[in-house]
Protein backbone atom coordinates (compact mmCIF):
# COMPACT_ATOMS: atom_id res chain seq x y z
CA UNK A 1 0.00 0.00 0.00
CA UNK A 2 1.67 3.38 -1.05
CA UNK A 3 0.39 7.24 -1.86
CA UNK A 4 1.31 7.45 -5.34
CA UNK A 5 3.29 10.53 -5.07
CA UNK A 6 5.12 9.61 -1.79
CA UNK A 7 5.72 6.22 -1.80
CA UNK A 8 6.87 5.45 1.00
CA UNK A 9 4.92 7.62 3.71
CA UNK A 10 2.57 4.85 4.90
CA UNK A 11 4.89 2.32 5.37
CA UNK A 12 7.20 4.74 7.10
CA UNK A 13 4.16 5.57 9.63
CA UNK A 14 3.27 1.85 9.91
CA UNK A 15 6.97 1.09 10.88
CA UNK A 16 6.84 4.15 13.60
CA UNK A 17 3.57 3.07 15.27
CA UNK A 18 4.62 -0.25 15.66
CA UNK A 19 7.15 0.72 18.14
CA UNK A 20 6.26 1.67 21.54
CA UNK A 21 7.16 5.38 22.79
CA UNK A 22 3.99 6.08 25.28
CA UNK A 23 5.97 9.10 27.72
CA UNK A 24 5.93 8.21 31.20
CA UNK A 25 4.36 11.50 33.33
CA UNK A 26 6.20 9.96 36.94
CA UNK A 27 9.41 9.62 35.67
CA UNK A 28 11.97 12.24 36.60
CA UNK A 29 14.37 12.28 33.21
CA UNK A 30 14.24 14.38 29.85
CA UNK A 31 12.76 12.45 27.98
CA UNK A 32 10.58 10.93 30.22
CA UNK A 33 10.94 7.54 28.54
CA UNK A 34 14.18 5.45 27.41
CA UNK A 35 12.04 4.47 24.55
CA UNK A 36 11.49 7.41 22.92
CA UNK A 37 15.06 8.13 23.68
CA UNK A 38 15.97 4.73 21.14
CA UNK A 39 13.04 6.17 18.57
CA UNK A 40 14.78 9.32 18.69
CA UNK A 41 17.93 7.99 18.10
CA UNK A 42 16.49 5.87 14.86
CA UNK A 43 14.92 8.98 13.61
CA UNK A 44 18.06 10.70 13.42
CA UNK A 45 19.75 8.29 11.45
CA UNK A 46 16.81 8.40 9.34
CA UNK A 47 17.55 11.84 8.83
CA UNK A 48 20.74 11.66 7.75
CA UNK A 49 20.12 8.68 5.64
CA UNK A 50 17.50 10.73 3.28
CA UNK A 51 19.91 13.85 3.03
CA UNK A 52 19.42 16.23 5.89
CA UNK A 53 22.46 18.79 7.30
CA UNK A 54 23.37 19.18 10.75
CA UNK A 55 21.43 16.46 12.65
CA UNK A 56 21.75 16.50 15.94
CA UNK A 57 20.10 15.75 19.20
CA UNK A 58 19.34 18.50 21.50
CA UNK A 59 19.95 18.95 25.66
CA UNK A 60 16.33 18.15 25.53
CA UNK A 61 16.04 15.24 23.76
CA UNK A 62 14.68 17.21 20.66
CA UNK A 63 16.40 15.96 17.39
CA UNK A 64 17.19 19.08 15.06
CA UNK A 65 17.89 19.17 11.45
CA UNK A 66 18.31 20.86 8.31
CA UNK A 67 18.19 21.65 4.30
CA UNK A 68 19.90 24.62 3.15
CA UNK A 69 18.16 27.05 0.85
CA UNK A 70 18.52 26.40 -3.13
CA UNK A 71 17.47 29.55 -3.99
CA UNK A 72 19.98 31.83 -5.81
CA UNK A 73 18.84 35.16 -5.18
CA UNK A 74 17.09 37.02 -2.74
CA UNK A 75 17.48 34.29 -0.52
CA UNK A 76 17.26 36.31 2.74
CA UNK A 77 14.10 37.34 1.50
CA UNK A 78 12.75 34.06 1.88
CA UNK A 79 11.38 33.12 5.96
CA UNK A 80 12.98 30.21 7.38
CA UNK A 81 10.26 27.98 8.27
CA UNK A 82 10.07 25.08 11.30
CA UNK A 83 8.27 21.53 11.00
CA UNK A 84 7.85 20.37 14.19
CA UNK A 85 6.46 16.76 15.39
CA UNK A 86 6.16 14.85 18.76
CA UNK A 87 7.25 11.27 19.16
CA UNK A 88 5.30 10.01 22.36
CA UNK A 89 1.99 8.53 22.16
CA UNK A 90 -0.93 9.45 25.04
CA UNK A 91 -1.81 7.22 28.15
CA UNK A 92 -3.60 4.40 26.81
CA UNK A 93 -1.50 0.79 25.48
CA UNK A 94 0.87 1.51 23.04
CA UNK A 95 2.25 -2.08 22.75
CA UNK A 96 2.24 -4.34 20.28
CA UNK A 97 0.21 -1.86 18.28
CA UNK A 98 -1.30 -3.56 14.82
CA UNK A 99 -2.84 -1.78 12.67
CA UNK A 100 -5.63 -2.92 10.23
CA UNK A 101 -5.92 -1.57 6.54
CA UNK A 102 -9.43 -1.21 5.63
CA UNK A 103 -9.47 -0.16 1.43
CA UNK A 104 -12.30 1.55 0.06
CA UNK A 105 -14.59 1.86 3.08
CA UNK A 106 -18.08 2.55 1.98
CA UNK A 107 -18.47 5.14 4.33
CA UNK A 108 -21.66 3.31 6.10
CA UNK A 109 -20.50 -0.17 6.99
CA UNK A 110 -19.15 -1.14 11.12
CA UNK A 111 -15.60 -2.15 10.93
CA UNK A 112 -14.85 -4.80 13.64
CA UNK A 113 -11.60 -4.12 15.33
CA UNK A 114 -9.63 -7.24 15.27
CA UNK A 115 -10.99 -9.93 17.18
CA UNK A 116 -11.00 -7.17 20.17
CA UNK A 117 -14.81 -7.03 20.75
CA UNK A 118 -14.50 -3.59 19.51
CA UNK A 119 -15.64 -1.84 16.22
CA UNK A 120 -15.88 0.90 14.55
CA UNK A 121 -19.41 2.37 13.31
CA UNK A 122 -20.77 5.12 12.04
CA UNK A 123 -23.42 5.53 14.37
CA UNK A 124 -20.89 5.88 17.31
CA UNK A 125 -18.27 7.52 14.91
CA UNK A 126 -20.08 9.74 12.70
CA UNK A 127 -16.93 11.18 11.91
CA UNK A 128 -16.49 7.95 9.49
CA UNK A 129 -19.04 9.20 6.98
CA UNK A 130 -16.84 11.64 5.61
CA UNK A 131 -14.25 8.78 4.35
CA UNK A 132 -16.28 7.07 1.55
CA UNK A 133 -13.77 5.89 -0.74
CA UNK A 134 -10.67 6.23 1.62
CA UNK A 135 -8.12 3.92 2.57
CA UNK A 136 -8.61 3.71 6.62
CA UNK A 137 -5.80 2.64 8.96
CA UNK A 138 -6.98 1.33 12.49
CA UNK A 139 -6.58 -0.33 15.25
CA UNK A 140 -7.13 -3.62 16.67
CA UNK A 141 -9.05 -3.01 19.35
CA UNK A 142 -6.12 -3.63 22.30
CA UNK A 143 -4.09 -0.65 21.16
CA UNK A 144 -4.47 2.77 20.68
CA UNK A 145 -2.91 3.83 16.95
CA UNK A 146 -0.82 6.50 16.86
CA UNK A 147 -1.49 8.36 14.37
CA UNK A 148 -1.02 11.50 17.48
CA UNK A 149 1.43 12.19 16.04
CA UNK A 150 3.45 9.35 14.32
CA UNK A 151 1.48 11.03 11.23
CA UNK A 152 3.01 14.02 11.84
CA UNK A 153 6.58 12.87 11.73
CA UNK A 154 6.11 10.74 8.84
CA UNK A 155 4.52 13.62 6.94
CA UNK A 156 7.74 16.14 7.78
CA UNK A 157 9.83 13.29 6.94
CA UNK A 158 8.46 12.69 3.36
CA UNK A 159 8.09 16.10 2.42
CA UNK A 160 11.96 16.26 3.35
CA UNK A 161 13.11 13.61 1.50
CA UNK A 162 10.74 14.59 -1.68
CA UNK A 163 12.59 17.84 -1.63
CA UNK A 164 16.06 16.33 -1.22
CA UNK A 165 15.31 13.89 -4.34
CA UNK A 166 13.81 17.10 -5.99
CA UNK A 167 16.22 19.41 -6.49
CA UNK A 168 14.93 21.37 -9.09
CA UNK A 169 12.00 22.16 -6.16
CA UNK A 170 13.20 25.52 -5.19
CA UNK A 171 12.97 26.35 -1.63
CA UNK A 172 14.33 28.29 1.55
CA UNK A 173 15.81 27.96 4.63
CA UNK A 174 14.09 24.49 6.09
CA UNK A 175 14.12 23.78 9.98
CA UNK A 176 12.82 19.76 11.14
CA UNK A 177 12.57 19.13 14.81
CA UNK A 178 10.84 15.62 16.50
CA UNK A 179 10.51 15.37 20.27
CA UNK A 180 9.64 13.64 23.07
CA UNK A 181 7.14 13.99 26.09
CA UNK A 182 4.42 16.29 24.31
CA UNK A 183 1.33 14.09 25.82
CA UNK A 184 2.71 14.58 29.64
CA UNK A 185 2.73 18.64 29.10
CA UNK A 186 6.65 18.46 29.65
CA UNK A 187 8.29 18.29 25.38
CA UNK A 188 8.43 21.98 24.41
CA UNK A 189 9.36 23.19 27.99
CA UNK A 190 13.31 23.91 27.15
CA UNK A 191 12.62 24.14 23.17
CA UNK A 192 15.94 25.83 22.37
CA UNK A 193 14.37 28.68 19.81
CA UNK A 194 17.53 30.02 18.68
CA UNK A 195 19.29 26.96 17.64
CA UNK A 196 16.08 25.79 15.63
CA UNK A 197 16.55 29.06 13.91
CA UNK A 198 13.68 29.22 12.31
CA UNK A 199 11.14 32.85 11.74
CA UNK A 200 8.26 30.47 12.36
CA UNK A 201 7.04 27.16 12.62
CA UNK A 202 4.66 24.80 12.37
CA UNK A 203 3.59 21.94 14.76
CA UNK A 204 2.21 18.53 12.39
CA UNK A 205 0.24 17.65 15.24
CA UNK A 206 -3.35 18.68 14.49
CA UNK A 207 -6.78 15.93 13.12
CA UNK A 208 -8.86 16.11 10.50
CA UNK A 209 -8.27 17.28 7.16
CA UNK A 210 -8.00 20.97 6.79
CA UNK A 211 -7.39 21.79 10.52
CA UNK A 212 -5.30 24.97 11.20
CA UNK A 213 -5.25 26.05 14.26
CA UNK A 214 -3.92 29.03 16.29
CA UNK A 215 -5.75 29.63 19.10
CA UNK A 216 -5.35 27.04 22.28
CA UNK A 217 -6.61 26.28 25.56
CA UNK A 218 -4.60 28.05 28.42
CA UNK A 219 -3.83 25.12 30.73
CA UNK A 220 -3.22 24.05 34.34
CA UNK A 221 -3.08 20.99 36.73
CA UNK A 222 -4.40 20.28 39.92
CA UNK A 223 -4.11 18.47 42.62
CA UNK A 224 -6.30 18.52 45.73
CA UNK A 225 -4.75 16.64 48.42
CA UNK A 226 -6.93 15.58 51.64
CA UNK A 227 -5.86 14.86 54.93
CA UNK A 228 -8.90 12.85 56.90
CA UNK A 229 -9.09 11.77 60.68
CA UNK A 230 -9.87 8.11 60.49
CA UNK A 231 -11.61 6.22 63.77
CA UNK A 232 -13.23 3.71 63.70
CA UNK A 233 -17.01 3.92 62.44
CA UNK A 234 -18.80 2.84 65.33
CA UNK A 235 -17.30 6.00 67.33
CA UNK A 236 -17.03 8.11 64.40
CA UNK A 237 -19.75 10.90 65.58
CA UNK A 238 -18.40 14.17 65.67
CA UNK A 239 -14.86 12.62 65.25
CA UNK A 240 -14.23 11.31 62.05
CA UNK A 241 -13.14 13.06 58.69
CA UNK A 242 -13.60 10.94 55.65
CA UNK A 243 -11.04 12.29 53.29
CA UNK A 244 -12.84 10.61 50.48
CA UNK A 245 -16.01 12.31 51.64
CA UNK A 246 -14.43 15.65 51.68
CA UNK A 247 -13.18 15.03 47.90
CA UNK A 248 -16.84 14.58 46.77
CA UNK A 249 -17.29 17.83 48.72
CA UNK A 250 -14.45 19.64 47.33
CA UNK A 251 -15.59 18.33 43.54
CA UNK A 252 -19.75 19.24 44.26
CA UNK A 253 -18.61 22.49 44.60
CA UNK A 254 -17.09 22.87 41.04
CA UNK A 255 -19.68 23.60 38.72
CA UNK A 256 -21.81 20.58 37.17
CA UNK A 257 -22.27 21.81 33.44
CA UNK A 258 -18.70 23.18 33.50
CA UNK A 259 -17.50 19.70 33.02
CA UNK A 260 -15.52 18.77 29.41
CA UNK A 261 -18.69 16.70 28.72
CA UNK A 262 -21.16 19.42 28.83
CA UNK A 263 -18.64 22.26 27.24
CA UNK A 264 -17.61 22.89 24.01
CA UNK A 265 -16.17 26.29 21.58
CA UNK A 266 -14.23 28.59 23.80
CA UNK A 267 -16.33 27.24 26.92
CA UNK A 268 -13.66 26.42 29.39
CA UNK A 269 -13.94 23.28 31.89
CA UNK A 270 -12.90 21.48 35.61
CA UNK A 271 -11.76 18.15 34.12
CA UNK A 272 -10.78 15.14 37.19
CA UNK A 273 -8.60 13.00 36.21
CA UNK A 274 -8.62 10.51 39.05
CA UNK A 275 -9.40 10.02 42.65
CA UNK A 276 -7.61 8.16 44.74
CA UNK A 277 -7.30 7.47 48.61
CA UNK A 278 -9.27 6.16 52.09
CA UNK A 279 -10.46 7.63 54.65
CA UNK A 280 -7.33 8.67 56.11
CA UNK A 281 -6.26 10.74 53.02
CA UNK A 282 -7.36 11.76 49.30
CA UNK A 283 -6.08 12.84 46.50
CA UNK A 284 -7.91 14.10 43.14
CA UNK A 285 -6.07 15.53 40.06
CA UNK A 286 -7.81 17.41 37.67
CA UNK A 287 -6.99 19.42 34.47
CA UNK A 288 -7.83 23.20 34.15
CA UNK A 289 -9.05 24.63 31.16
CA UNK A 290 -10.00 27.95 29.06
CA UNK A 291 -9.54 29.59 26.22
CA UNK A 292 -9.60 32.94 28.38
CA UNK A 293 -7.08 34.04 30.36
CA UNK A 294 -8.85 35.92 32.75
CA UNK A 295 -11.67 32.93 33.19
CA UNK A 296 -8.42 30.89 33.76
CA UNK A 297 -7.05 32.48 36.14
CA UNK A 298 -10.94 32.40 37.92
CA UNK A 299 -11.19 28.88 37.37
CA UNK A 300 -7.84 28.73 39.65
CA UNK A 301 -8.89 30.93 42.12
CA UNK A 302 -12.10 29.45 42.30
CA UNK A 303 -10.12 25.68 43.27
CA UNK A 304 -8.06 27.92 45.99
CA UNK A 305 -11.39 29.38 47.44
CA UNK A 306 -13.43 26.20 47.90
CA UNK A 307 -9.92 24.51 49.96
CA UNK A 308 -9.72 27.92 51.94
CA UNK A 309 -13.42 27.40 52.96
CA UNK A 310 -13.35 23.98 53.72
CA UNK A 311 -10.65 24.22 55.71
CA UNK A 312 -12.27 27.16 57.53
CA UNK A 313 -15.30 24.87 58.34
CA UNK A 314 -12.35 22.01 59.98
CA UNK A 315 -10.45 25.06 61.87
CA UNK A 316 -7.50 23.42 60.27
CA UNK A 317 -5.99 23.12 56.92
CA UNK A 318 -7.05 19.36 55.43
CA UNK A 319 -7.53 20.63 52.04
CA UNK A 320 -4.31 21.82 49.87
CA UNK A 321 -4.60 22.74 46.06
CA UNK A 322 -1.37 22.60 44.34
CA UNK A 323 -1.59 24.27 40.79
CA UNK A 324 1.07 23.81 38.04
CA UNK A 325 0.22 26.04 34.66
CA UNK A 326 1.18 24.19 31.64
CA UNK A 327 1.10 26.05 28.81
CA UNK A 328 -0.69 29.78 28.03
CA UNK A 329 -3.26 30.02 24.88
CA UNK A 330 -1.06 31.34 22.00
CA UNK A 331 -3.57 33.18 20.36
CA UNK A 332 -2.27 35.82 22.45
CA UNK A 333 0.64 35.74 20.38
CA UNK A 334 -0.11 35.15 17.36
CA UNK A 335 -2.93 37.49 16.60
CA UNK A 336 -0.63 40.01 16.28
CA UNK A 337 1.83 38.22 13.96
CA UNK A 338 -0.27 35.81 11.65
CA UNK A 339 2.27 35.69 8.68
CA UNK A 340 2.45 31.88 10.00
CA UNK A 341 -1.27 31.52 9.98
CA UNK A 342 -2.17 33.36 6.87
CA UNK A 343 0.64 31.37 4.61
CA UNK A 344 -0.79 28.13 5.87
CA UNK A 345 -4.51 28.91 4.77
CA UNK A 346 -3.15 30.37 1.55
CA UNK A 347 -1.60 26.79 0.83
CA UNK A 348 -4.74 25.09 1.96
CA UNK A 349 -6.80 26.81 -0.76
CA UNK A 350 -4.67 26.30 -3.20
CA UNK A 351 -4.93 22.24 -2.94
CA UNK A 352 -8.15 22.92 -2.58
CA UNK A 353 -8.63 22.24 1.10
CA UNK A 354 -11.13 23.85 3.16
CA UNK A 355 -9.04 25.58 6.23
CA UNK A 356 -10.78 24.72 9.12
CA UNK A 357 -9.94 27.55 11.91
CA UNK A 358 -11.10 27.05 15.24
CA UNK A 359 -9.97 27.32 18.39
CA UNK A 360 -8.76 23.73 19.30
CA UNK A 361 -9.98 22.61 22.74
CA UNK A 362 -6.21 21.32 23.64
CA UNK A 363 -2.48 22.50 22.95
CA UNK A 364 0.26 21.60 21.63
CA UNK A 365 4.30 21.86 21.47
CA UNK A 366 3.28 25.01 19.54
CA UNK A 367 1.54 26.37 22.41
CA UNK A 368 5.11 26.74 24.59
CA UNK A 369 6.94 27.56 21.85
CA UNK A 370 4.99 30.36 20.65
CA UNK A 371 5.57 31.74 23.97
CA UNK A 372 9.18 30.94 24.21
CA UNK A 373 9.60 33.34 21.14
CA UNK A 374 8.42 31.40 17.89
CA UNK A 375 5.18 31.80 16.30
CA UNK A 376 4.04 28.20 15.73
CA UNK A 377 0.44 27.34 14.71
CA UNK A 378 -0.51 23.83 14.70
CA UNK A 379 -1.67 21.88 11.09
CA UNK A 380 -3.60 18.69 10.80
CA UNK A 381 -2.17 15.52 10.51
CA UNK A 382 -5.06 13.20 9.76
CA UNK A 383 -5.58 11.30 13.18
CA UNK A 384 -9.76 10.82 14.32
CA UNK A 385 -10.55 9.12 17.58
CA UNK A 386 -7.36 9.86 18.89
CA UNK A 387 -5.42 8.55 21.95
CA UNK A 388 -7.27 5.25 22.47
CA UNK A 389 -8.81 2.08 20.50
CA UNK A 390 -11.12 3.96 18.34
CA UNK A 391 -7.96 6.08 16.36
CA UNK A 392 -8.19 5.94 12.99
CA UNK A 393 -6.98 7.74 9.66
CA UNK A 394 -7.20 7.77 6.27
CA UNK A 395 -4.17 7.57 3.98
CA UNK A 396 -5.49 9.94 1.45
CA UNK A 397 -5.28 12.76 4.35
CA UNK A 398 -1.74 11.61 4.94
CA UNK A 399 -0.81 12.48 1.54
CA UNK A 400 -2.68 15.95 1.54
CA UNK A 401 -1.02 17.05 4.92
CA UNK A 402 2.02 16.14 3.20
CA UNK A 403 1.46 18.49 0.13
CA UNK A 404 0.37 21.34 2.43
CA UNK A 405 3.71 21.30 3.98
CA UNK A 406 5.37 21.47 0.46
CA UNK A 407 2.89 24.10 -0.62
CA UNK A 408 3.72 26.15 2.28
CA UNK A 409 7.59 26.21 1.64
CA UNK A 410 6.51 26.65 -2.00
CA UNK A 411 4.45 29.55 -1.43
CA UNK A 412 6.99 31.09 1.34
CA UNK A 413 9.09 32.17 -1.75
CA UNK A 414 6.33 34.54 -1.78
CA UNK A 415 6.65 35.66 1.42
CA UNK A 416 8.60 38.91 2.35
CA UNK A 417 10.75 37.58 5.45
CA UNK A 418 10.16 39.77 8.74
CA UNK A 419 12.82 40.76 10.72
Amino acid sequence: MTSEKFPKLINRFLNYVAVDTQSDEQAKTIPSSPKEVAFLADLSAELQAIGLQHVRTMADGYVFAELPSNININNDKVPTIGFIAHVDTADFNGKNVKPQIIENYDGFSTIKLGHSGYELSPSAFPNLKKYTGHTLITTDGTTLLGADDKAGVAEIITAAEYLVAHPEIKHGNLRFAFGPDEEIGIGADHFDTEAFGADFAYTIDGGPVGELEWETFSAAGATVTIQGRNVHPGTAKDTMVNAIQVAFDFHAQLPEKERPEHTSGREGFWHVMSITGNPETAELRYIVRDHNRAKFEERKQRMLHIAENLNKVFGTERVTVSLNDQYYNMGEILKDDMQSVNLAERAMQALNIEPIIEPVRGGTDGSKITFLGLPTPNLFAGGENMHGRFEFISTTVMTQATETILKIIDMAQDTTRVD
